[in-house]
Formats: C-alpha cells, structure tokens, sequence
C-alpha cells in the first residue's frame, strides 16, 4: 500500500514537473499559431500517440460508462482549455494563475458530495488550501499590480471548477478497472470531438507550413506526448492511486515550477517575494496533502 501511494505521489509531481513547463512551447508556438490550434494539434498528437502504444479496442463500455467518458473528454480536454485561453484574453495571466489554483478546493467539495471513500477533509487540508493560495498570489503578483476583471476572473474560474470536475470524473472512470492508456485515449477522443465545434468560433486557419520549422515541430512533440499523452495517462495513474483530492493538490506546484523554469531558461530574476511565496506553496501542498488521522 505504501509503495502504491509513493507510486501515486511521484508520477503526480512528475507530471506537474512538465505541466509547469509547457508554458515555455505555448508562448514560443503562439508567435505562429493561435491557441485553439496548438490546442488541436497537442491533443490529436496525443491521441493517436496512445493508439500507437496500445491499439486495443476498449470493450464491455456500458451507457453509463460511455456518457462519463464524454463528460471527462468534455470537461478536461475541450472547456477547461478553452476557458483558461478565453480568460487571457479579458484578465491578467496573474490572476488566471492564482485563480486557477482554487481547483483543489473544488475537487474537495465535488468529492465530498459524490464520491466514497475519500478520505475526510481536515483541517490541515483548509490551513494547506489557504498557505498555498498564499503563496501563489505572491508568486503570480511579484512585481505586478492587482487588477480584477470580471469577465476573465470569472472565466477563470469557470476553468478550476471544470477541472475539479474532471478529476471527480477521473477517479470515477478509475473504478471501471479499464487499462488506464485505453481509457484516457477514450477521453481524449470525445475532448477532440467536443472542440471541434469551437474551432469554428476561433477562427481555425493553421499556416501548415509553420509546422516545417524545427522549433515549432518541436514543441509540438512535446505538448502532443509529454504534456498531453504521457501527462494525462500519469495524472489519471495517479488520481487513481491516492484520489481526486490529494492529486488535484499537487497543482499548486504549477506556479512554483514555472517560476523555477522562467529562472532557468529564460534567465527571469528570482525576487524574495517569489521565494517566499515558493516556500509557502509547498508548505500548502505538504500540508493539504496529508491524510486527516483524527477523522480516520
């Protein structure tokens, strides 16, 4: 058990690590390509990735199993994406990063009121809820002014409770005992087909040539099988080892990650408030993480 739970929390942070930095591939692939399209490309990448690794048919799905794999591809891949890219346009990224990071406190909720077996909220995990938000807004607001905006903000947080959404679904779809690789290709497949409808709304008119640059191809590559293939199959393994809530925890990492990254990479300076707003994330994390022994 403990080695399923160590399993659990590795392949979450593994997969955080590059969650946190696909923002270096978008922002480099967005000079050429608008969001929707990287959004397309990633995700069809993605799935025929896994329909390499594993071409078996998923059988034995009942309707009901069908419409949740539906509402995970609808949720996860197609309106979570969309309405984190809509919100950029109307807020700051900001406070889209801080916004967003509310998921956990969400799944929490959403797992109080349909799940079973999940473990009891204690008060370490609001103490770690409230450390990390902390934390995060120091780190998302270091050096910038605090502008609400409505429309985005709100968007933004449309995005957080569709992930919480998501992951209540994940770890539903988990108890099915379905090959995780064939069950997030399912997902993916119904997330590409809910989209397509959208691509219309954005404008959809890729400049294939761009995809011939060895930088852009790149990138692609990696936000089709990392951050999207291997991602999404390590963060359902994971989900399914310790639950909808203690993995969703892990995304207060993101902003942690990104910040160490911009350093690293794009040689961004790393200021005290940053620092300290990193030590109270993963304070938060660590915190929220940990099982409620008095409740159990």
């Amino acid at each position: 058990m403990a080695s399923k739970t160590a399993a659990g929390h590795l392949t979450a942070f593994l997969t955080i690590v590059i969650w946190g930095t696909t923002f270096i591939s978008t922002k480099t692939l967005l000079t050429d390509f608008q969001p929707v399209e990287i959004l397309l490309f990633r995700f069809v990448m993605g799935f025929f990735a896994l329909l390499l690794i594993s071409p078996h048919r998923l059988r034995g799905v009942t309707r009901r199993q069908e419409l949740t794999f539906a509402a995970a591809g609808l949720c996860g891949i197609c309106l979570y994406y969309l309405l984190e890219n809509i919100a950029l346009v109307y807020t700051l990224a900001s406070n889209v990063g801080v916004i967003i990071s509310v998921a956990p406190f969400f799944t929490a909720i959403l797992s109080r009121l349909f799940l079973k077996g999940e473990d009891r909220l204690g008060t370490g995990f609001f103490v770690g809820f409230v450390a990390a938000m902390l934390g995060i807004a120091l780190i998302s607001f270091n050096g910038a002014r605090l502008e609400l905006n409505p429309k985005g903000d709100i968007l933004a947080l449309a995005a957080a409770f569709v992930w919480a959404c998501y992951s209540i679904l994940t770890k539903i779809i988990s108890g099915y005992e379905y090959p995780i690789i064939l069950t997030t290709r399912r997902t993916f497949f119904y997330g590409i087909i809910f989209m397509l409808p959208a691509l219309a709304l954005f404008d959809f008119s890729p400049d294939w040539a761009q995809l011939g640059n060895l930088t852009n191809a790149l990138n692609i590559l990696y936000l089709g099988l990392g951050a999207s293939a291997l991602c999404f199959v390590t963060w359902n393994f994971a989900v399914k080892r310790l639950g909808a809530v203690r993995t969703s925890v892990y995304i207060y990492m993101i902003p942690v990650i990104t910040t160490i990254t911009s350093a690293l990479i794009l040689g961004e300076p790393v200021t005290p408030l940053s620092l300290l707003g990193t030590a109270l994330t993963i304070a938060g994390l660590f915190l929220s993480s940990l099982r409620g022994r008095a409740e159990k």
